[in-house]
């Protein structure tokens, strides 16, 4: 008798869920930045520690409140991270519209330090609105140009885009000439003409805003709208030996610092200069030359590389996005970056004028850190959301900033 096998019906396999995707995350430019606080916190804490005067009595009082803008500065990083690109866009006109108030505010109740009217004393802590400005025009140009490529169906940057986003740039730069902030005012200036340049404004105009950038310069200086000692600088830059207890000190203070350094410096809470106090306003606008000094040329060298990390991000971000708005605001960031991050080394080497602009994610302060670390945040945001197109997964290739 033979038996017929029993046939088991067939295990089918269950499908598999769809995995979940991590949201795309630019970790150099996280780490880049990460590493530059670090070091912008040690330097900070050396350029304060032996100075009583300026820290009461406590020799981590600088640290510790640097240590605090930084932690505030990464919380709003990771709140614009998280927030939907369309809220981003949305809020856009909203940080704009704060930060020419603060402007506003800053000549009507606003305080005088370092000889300009430029901050906002709040509970005891010090904002600089123009700060906020910078990411504020960064963003509203950018909105406009998304805004004619999306609803007008135009490829070309016309004539009315250009002076929108030369008014949008314009109402912040002459409140900021009010004041007057000159570090500012270059920082912005060039910050506006790369957006520009981003957003594909024809090489013509481009020439043009150029000249009659440099023609007001000219007039400002001629109608007296700079103060005595901002012109003063200029004069010490062509020539430090003109005044070398005045306007010219800084600059020899800081080349001689910079010079004490050589290839592995003297050694953190070693430098001569720097912990005799010889170098003025060095835990801000001078932190380089503490670098220079005790850090040396390998230590400076460092900073220098890591910051060029952020450019380098910031324009990769820019060159892959499809998103337009994404595309003009990171080419901008990038150029505010590059752009401050050169005056402020350049003065610390004697090759810029001092113009009393902090470096970024390094100088002690709470403003510059914010909108430096909200601007991060936006550059993430744009990395995300082009990591997420489904025209980014099809096609990697990086996209022209420029159309020529």
């Amino acid at each position: 008798m033979t038996t017929t096998p029993v046939r088991r019906p067939e295990r089918h396999a269950r499908p598999m869920p769809p995995a979940r995707r991590l949201p795309a995350t630019d970790w150099i430019l996280i780490g880049a930045v990460l590493a530059l606080t670090l070091i912008g916190c040690l330097l900070v804490w050396s350029a304060t520690s032996a100075r009583a005067e300026l820290t009461g009595g406590d020799p981590r009082g600088f640290l510790q409140r640097q240590v605090l803008n930084v932690a505030i500065g990464l919380g709003l990083l990771v709140a614009v991270v998280v927030t939907d690109h369309r809220w981003v866009r949305i809020m856009a006109p909203l940080l704009y519209l704060v930060a020419v108030t603060g402007l506003v505010l800053v000549l009507t109740m606003g305080s005088t330090i370092n000889g300009s009217r430029s901050w906002l004393v709040l509970g005891g802590m010090s904002l600089q609105p123009s700060e906020l400005a910078k990411l504020a025009v960064v963003v509203g140009m950018a909105l406009v140009v998304a805004e004619r490529a999306e609803w007008r169906r135009r490829s070309l940057v016309g004539l009315p885009d250009v002076l929108a986003m030369v008014l949008i740039a314009g109402v912040p730069a002459a409140l900021i000439m009010m004041q007057p902030d000159l570090g500012t005012m270059l920082v912005l200036s060039a910050t506006v003409f790369g957006v520009l340049a981003a957003a594909g404004t024809p090489r013509r105009w481009l020439a043009l805003l150029a000249a009659g950038g440099v023609v007001a310069a000219v007039g400002a200086v001629l109608a007296g709208v700079l103060k005595e000692y901002q012109v003063d600088r200029f004069l010490a830059f062509t020539d430090p030996t003109l005044d070398p207890r005045g306007a010219g000190y800084n600059v020899e203070q800081a080349r001689i610092a910079v010079g004490n350094g050589g290839l592995f410096g003297q050694g953190l809470f070693s430098g001569s200069q720097t912990q005799s106090g010889f170098v003025p306003e060095q835990h801000t606008d001078f932190v380089f030359t503490v670098a220079g000094e005790e850090l040396g040329l390998v230590g400076a060298g460092l900073v220098v590389v890591l910051l060029g990390v952020v450019l380098w991000r910031a324009l990769t971000i820019a060159a892959r996005t499809d998103d337009v708005f994404g595309r003009v605001a990171a080419a901008g960031i990038a150029c505010w970056f590059g752009f401050q991050a050169f005056q402020n080394v350049g003065m610390c080497l004697g090759i810029m004028p001092v113009t009393g602009v902090p470096l970024p994610f390094v100088s002690y302060g709470g403003s510059s850190m914010f909108a430096s670390m909200l601007a991060v945040g936006l550059l993430l945001n744009i990395s995300r959301r082009a990591a997420e197109s489904p025209a980014a997964r099809l096609s990697p290739t990086p996209r022209v900033l420029v159309r020529r």
